[in-house]
């Protein structure tokens, strides 16, 4: 009987070393997962409070834009009536005559075909159809004539 409690006692022994190392082996892999699930939880709270702060930033700037807008609106609205009470039509008429002629006699500029005002161009024009143009190579540039 001592020998079978000897080898009870033998056999609890081992199966209690068996046991710790093996909960050893695998608790790191626990201990691990765990704080890689404890990293995700995190990363995954800071990405929605920041996706909160970006809305919130756009819903405030929205706001600020439609409060410009009004502002603009207000101003727009009170020159409107303040220049439909401080002036009469043809007044209005005759100064924006004024400002056409002004703006047509002290323009000198080149003109399209329709009397209008010619954009500019990307390239020289020719000053004659055997002139190569301004951008040439050889523009200026006089040619030496041969003497043989």
């Amino acid at each position: 009987m001592e020998s079978m409690l000897a080898v009870g006692i033998a056999a609890l022994v081992i199966g209690l070393a068996l046991g710790w190392v093996i909960a050893r082996s695998t608790g790191g892999r626990n201990v691990r997962q765990r704080r890689l699930a404890q990293q995700l939880d995190a990363l995954q709270n800071e990405h929605t409070r920041y996706q909160a702060q970006v809305n919130e930033h756009f819903m405030e700037t929205a706001e600020l834009f439609r409060r410009l807008n009004d502002s603009y609106r207000e101003v727009h609205e009170h020159l409107a009536k303040g220049a439909s009470r401080l002036c009469t039509e043809t007044d209005a008429r005759e100064e924006l005559e004024q400002v056409q002629r002004d703006h047509q006699l002290s323009y000198k500029g080149p003109t399209d075909d329709e009397g209008g005002v010619e954009p500019p161009r990307d390239y020289a024009p020719r000053n004659t159809r055997n002139d190569n143009g301004m951008l040439s190579e050889d523009f200026g540039l006089k040619k030496e004539e041969s003497s043989s």
